[in-house]
């Protein structure tokens, strides 16, 4: 690889130097076209791999008509090249190549060169049928640092349709990622500043009114990071003006979206059993686990190990600790005036209610801090390892 790309470079000075010199197609041809061929691995003094002036009664296309070069690979024609003076533009590309190209459904590329600009086409749009857009330029007057990598892939040793639909693929995606980059950082939309907060992790509801409101935040830190990321290749970065920060009241009982799922949201009064909970058990591993179905309160970390679980989205929000409520916590729960549903779980009006059933929280914590209660013969093992 490191030859190749020697070669590559040592043809791109080549390019710049006699350039100028090739006023005609065929000194173009000679001197700038069949020498990146060469290098290719198609020499042109192969009949096998390189064919001038190729014909094969192409439908719609009158017999003096051919296309310039024919690129080979193991008896088949792969790549279509067609030749122009090195002076000319290349926007308007020869009609005839399409037709060669569309005649030939063995032919994964063509490309149209005067030498100096080289444009790849291939048929991502509708099969066999030549794309209208190259999906590949290489200039050699203005090179890109990966030109060689790119080249690579049209090598003799390497050449195959289904790699060089890939590339065109991968080259088309790129382009059109950057495009879709540099207008979202440019214009800074709504879509954007949502995906920013989503990442950012903002404790807010992200709709539409607080989008609008942190929208010239967004504004502003794009071109501070776009500033700090460039600053080390500018002798004297310019200092972007700064748009003024508008005032942001936070809401403390907004519901959490989580950004990877926004079906996930922790209330303002899940947070509070959560804190309730620290109160409870000070100095204790806690930590809150959220759902789609259910808040929960885990030791460790570790989901199995749920002191409680908590539904706060139905009719009568409920409670369900991990220990199975015994005789002892019924009374407990009833003494404290708490109401309990047949299937275990306790009716909870509101957060601070935890407080009234202490009792069963710390013999939650007991039975989580207990390995046995969680071996893999374990039934409730079983039970509590979802979620």
């Amino acid at each position: 690889m490191e030859e190749f790309k020697r070669r590559i470079a040592a043809h791109i000075d080549h390019v710049k130097k006699v350039g100028a010199h090739c006023v005609s197609e065929e000194t173009t041809k000679q001197a700038l076209i069949l020498p990146l061929l060469d290098i290719l691995g198609f020499s042109p003094y192969d009949p096998t791999r390189v064919q001038a002036e190729y014909g094969a009664d192409f439908p719609g296309v009158k017999a003096t008509e051919r296309v310039d070069y024919a690129l080979f690979s193991n008896g088949t024609p792969v790549l279509f090249i067609e030749a122009k003076a090195h002076s000319q533009n290349l926007n308007n590309h020869c009609p005839q190549l399409s037709r060669y190209y569309n005649a030939t459904p063995e032919v994964a590329v063509a490309a149209i060169t005067n030498g100096r600009e080289w444009r790849f086409f291939t048929d991502l749009v509708n099969r066999n049928i030549m794309d209208s857009a190259p999906f590949l330029i290489v200039d050699f007057e203005n090179p890109d640092d990966d030109v060689a990598e790119q080249l690579r892939r049209f090598h003799y040793d390497q050449l195959e349709a289904g790699a060089l639909r890939a590339l065109a693929e991968e080259n088309i995606y790129l382009t059109s990622f950057k495009d879709a980059i540099t207008s979202s950082l440019r214009d800074c939309d709504l879509d954007f500043v949502r995906y920013v907060a989503s990442r950012a992790n903002v404790q807010r509801q992200l709709n539409a009114r607080f989008l609008e409101s942190i929208q010239p935040l967004v504004v502003q830190a794009v071109a501070q990071s776009v500033s700090a990321m460039v600053a080390t290749s500018l002798s004297r970065p310019t200092k972007m003006e700064e748009a003024p920060a508008p005032e942001i009241v936070p809401d403390e009982d907004a519901p959490v979206i989580d950004p990877s799922n926004d079906k996930i949201v922790t209330t303002a009064e899940e947070r509070r059993l959560f804190e309730i909970s620290q109160d409870i058990l000070p100095g204790e591993n806690l930590s809150m686990r959220d759902t789609e179905t259910y808040f929960s309160v885990v030791l460790d970390g570790k989901s199995n190990r749920w002191l409680f679980r908590f539904w706060g989205d139905k009719r009568q929000p409920s409670i369900q600790f991990i220990e199975p409520i015994t005789e002892a916590h019924q009374v407990e729960a009833e003494r404290a005036g708490m109401e309990l549903a047949k299937n275990g779980q306790i009716l909870l009006g509101k957060p601070e209610d935890l407080y009234r059933l202490a009792g069963i929280v710390r013999d939650a914590l007991t039975y989580c801090k207990n390995n046995d209660n969680f071996r893999r013969t374990s039934k409730r093992s079983a039970d509590g390892d979802e979620g």
